[in-house]
């Protein structure tokens, strides 16, 4: 019995086969979108793909185009050819803005986007680009069904350009033992925490930018040394005033005595 059944599952196998590569051979629109459905029905997405690319222009105005565009972008988003169905969501929500299926489809184009947000190290435009489809999505559409998870995935994107942001401020920091430019460290530190005022990265930022002060008065000139050492105690204050039991509290008090010991000096 198991034999019969895997002959019969070999048979149709074929079967299914030869009537997609008959239908790629045909010039009969009419079958190669019949056919096109059945293998976008049995999640055959690749196949289908390849058959709706061939008929789409010609169906493009017909009455069974908006089925058809539907189906050839849910084949591309589920083959994970997201740039090109973003573009074939956006382009279908264009021109079907009747259909039942739009606001699942301007979702999905969103998403696509979403798809193709990079890891934080690396370039952010596509990470823009995703924050500005979902949150057109948002505006659109403000009691979709897909409100949650596109707020979701706007909180998700937002927190990898935070990271990225205080990566680079801390990056700064890093450099500027080797090139002494704390100034600019300084500077960019202090830019993210106030593009970032309710960062979780916050208390990390504090301390890098003390340790930006702190390295910038230890080998100041004398004549600025008063100055910054005492904007450095005042960055250390801003530190622990935001957390009394910061994680680096031995090595900011290390630096905070001394930065007192150097203040000493210009008390005399």
């Amino acid at each position: 019995m198991a034999r019969y059944f895997y002959i019969l599952f070999i048979a149709f196998a074929l079967t299914s086969c030869s009537e997609y590569q008959k239908a790629i051979k045909n010039d009969d629109i009419a079958k190669k979108y019949d056919v096109a459905e059945k293998m976008y029905d049995k999640g055959k997405y690749s196949k289908a793909i390849r058959l709706f690319e061939q008929i789409a222009p010609s169906y493009r105005g017909k009455a069974q185009a908006q089925k058809m565009f539907y189906m050839y972008s849910q084949a591309l988003y589920k083959t994970k050819q997201y740039y090109t169905a973003g573009y074939q969501f956006e382009s279908f929500t264009a021109n079907y803005p009747g259909s039942e299926k739009v606001e699942e489809a301007s979702f999905l184009s969103a998403k696509s986007y979403y798809m193709l947000s990079p890891r934080f190290s690396l370039d952010q435009v596509d990470t823009y680009k995703a924050l500005d489809k979902l949150q057109q999505f948002i505006d659109n559409y403000p009691n979709s069904q897909y409100m949650a998870e596109a707020n979701g995935l706007v909180k998700e994107l937002r927190e990898k350009l935070e990271k990225k942001a205080f990566e680079i401020a801390k990056q700064y920091n890093t450099i500027s033992e080797y090139n002494g430019d704390h100034n600019a460290a300084i500077k960019a530190l202090d830019n993210f925490i106030l593009d970032y005022p309710g960062t979780k990265y916050k208390e990390d930022a504090l301390y890098y930018k003390f340790d930006s002060s702190y390295q910038l008065a230890i080998n100041s000139v004398f004549v600025k040394m008063k100055d910054r050492l005492e904007a450095a105690k005042a960055n250390y204050n801003a530190l622990v005033k935001f957390n009394p039991e910061t994680k680096y509290k031995e090595q900011a008090d290390k630096m905070l005595e001394k930065i007192d010991t150097e203040l000493q000096k210009f008390s005399k």
